[in-house]
């Protein structure tokens, strides 16, 4: 007989492969609600039900995911997964392949506590199977109401939920402590200054008024840079060159909605010079609807001699391996590697993190 193979593994499959393709979120829910509402089936009772075709009769079921799991039990590799894997995408150059290959970690990313569609155990898990060693937990920041943001006393507990959830994970990887906090109309940041101190990595990101005239926004990008507590300077022009992807689900969705916005405009030689001053990393962000910062700014980061930080800002599994998108545009810009802080272990960035503080 053939071996049955594990129906709740490839249904989450299916849904990263959904996500990294960026499918329609639906399609990508559908895949792992179908895998929650199994997770905790005992193998007899749905070897029982597949039998008798009462699969769907469960909520979070379709007739195409009960199809999936009947032929895994069957031991055949589902057809859906097999189809995703036939068509994935086109391999990276080599100098993108090796720089992609350096990458240790993600330096941010979101789960379901703010705006993110997936526990941070399940983005745990997935950093995991793609080799990486650290994952950077950033959610968002108490004035990003639409995210979610995390109040103070939420960020505590984060944190100790975080310290239960690394204790559990394979040896060799831990989750990094970390939040995207919003740089201010005033350049200050938003969260209590003694959390700061106590995070891992603090990225800032402005998410406001990304339509400020030009010396406003510099004056606040700048004194934002020379605070000690921020380590990355997240998507540093805010702009939009495409529609959302697939797999934001969390209840901060709508603030990702489809739309194209024009880059935040700026001093970005001045920017960069503080950068590389204060030793503040640049974000190179993978998000394809992003791609920011575009490639001219690389190129003039890279002059500066500023650090950079190849992250995803994934918001949900499947989206951790968009690094790719990140790793190829900073080829093309000849970022070297060692020139990445992501391309460090945990304990050499979180000794960099807090030198800086």
């Amino acid at each position: 007989m053939t071996r049955a193979r594990d129906p709740i593994a490839d249904l989450r499959r299916i849904a990263f492969l959904l996500e990294r393709a960026n499918e329609a979120t639906y399609r990508v829910r559908a895949f792992r609600s179908a895998a929650k509402a199994l997770a905790g089936m005992p193998a007899a009772e749905l070897t029982e039900r597949v039998g008798n075709g009462t699969l769907t009769e469960l909520a979070g079921v379709g007739d195409v995911t009960a199809r999936c799991v009947a032929e895994s039990l069957a031991g055949e590799e589902p057809v859906y997964l097999r189809r995703l894997v036939a068509t994935e995408g086109s391999d990276l150059d080599a100098e993108a392949t090796a720089l992609r290959a350096a990458l240790r970690g993600d330096c941010h990313t979101h789960s379901d506590w703010s705006d993110g569609g997936s526990p941070i155990e399940e983005m745990a898990l997935a950093a995991v199977e793609l080799g990486h060693e650290y994952l950077v937990l950033t959610d968002h920041s108490p004035r990003l109401t639409v995210a979610r943001g995390l109040t103070a006393e939420r960020l505590r507990r984060q944190l100790d939920h975080v310290a239960q959830v690394n204790a559990a994970l394979p040896e060799g990887f831990r989750i990094l402590t970390g939040i995207e906090v919003d740089i201010l109309a005033d350049g200050s940041l938003d969260q209590d200054d003694d959390l700061l101190a106590r995070l891992d990595v603090v990225v800032g990101s402005v998410h406001s008024g990304l339509k400020d005239e030009r010396s406003k926004m510099t004056r606040r990008m700048l004194k934002a840079v020379a605070n000690p507590h921020l380590d990355i300077l997240g998507h540093v022009t805010g702009r939009m060159v495409s529609s959302r992807p697939a797999g934001v689900t969390g209840p901060g969705d709508r603030g990702h909605r489809a739309r194209t916005r024009a880059e935040s405009d700026f001093d970005a030689d001045a920017v960069f010079a503080a950068c590389a001053a204060h030793d503040t990393a640049v974000e190179i962000n993978s998000r394809p609807e992003r791609q920011d910062p575009p490639k001219r700014l690389i190129r003039r980061a890279l002059e500066a001699g500023c650090r950079f930080a190849i992250n995803t800002d994934a918001h949900a599994p499947g989206q951790l391996d968009w690094q790719r998108f990140g790793c190829e545009r900073a080829a093309l810009c000849g970022v070297p590697a060692d020139r990445v802080i992501n391309t460090w272990s945990a304990e050499q960035l979180v000794a960099w993190t807090h030198t800086r503080t």
